[in-house]
């Protein structure tokens, strides 16, 4: 079964916002990316939904909330900055078919942990904003990881 890593969508720029980077939202690209990842992953079941307590996590997983009555749950592990090894033992905890949202610092590092244990990346190694993980376990161990490009606009 699958669990999906997803990498926030596009938030406003760093240099420019002056509040509390953790209060940062998304921009309309952004909103409009949340509601492609909804759709893409909601007929897939998810069957938990977690997110850095960082708004612009929180709000790319509001869609797909909405898409499947679930609550959207706020995790430190998956907050900027975190140990990434917490993170990756934290994983191994989850049903199959949770759904994760992280930030750029993140996500590489749990991929590339996971892969020196074991898990066969295929395809591009994908780590813009918008960009889904599609992590394969098997018995507790991730076997499998390819990674969805983030949605784009014309």
């Amino acid at each position: 079964m699958s669990l999906f890593l997803v990498r926030h969508a596009k938030a406003g720029k760093r240099s420019q916002w002056e509040d509390d980077d953790s209060l940062r939202p998304l921009v309309a690209e952004g909103v409009r990316q949340a509601e492609v990842i909804a759709e893409s992953i909601a007929p897939l079941q998810p069957t938990a939904l977690y997110s850095s307590p960082f708004v612009r996590c929180v709000q790319t997983l509001e869609p797909l909330a909405k898409a499947t009555g679930l609550s959207v749950v706020k995790h430190e592990l998956l907050a900027e900055g975190v140990d990434f090894i917490g993170t990756v033992d934290w994983m191994h905890t989850l049903a199959d078919g949770a759904v994760m949202c992280s930030h750029g610092d993140v996500i590489p590092e749990v991929i590339d942990a996971l892969e020196r244990r074991g898990m066969e990346v295929s395809g591009f190694r994908e780590s813009r904003k918008g960009s889904v993980w599609v992590l394969e376990r098997r018995n507790d161990v991730f076997t499998g990881g390819h990674a969805w490009p983030p949605p784009r606009f014309e």
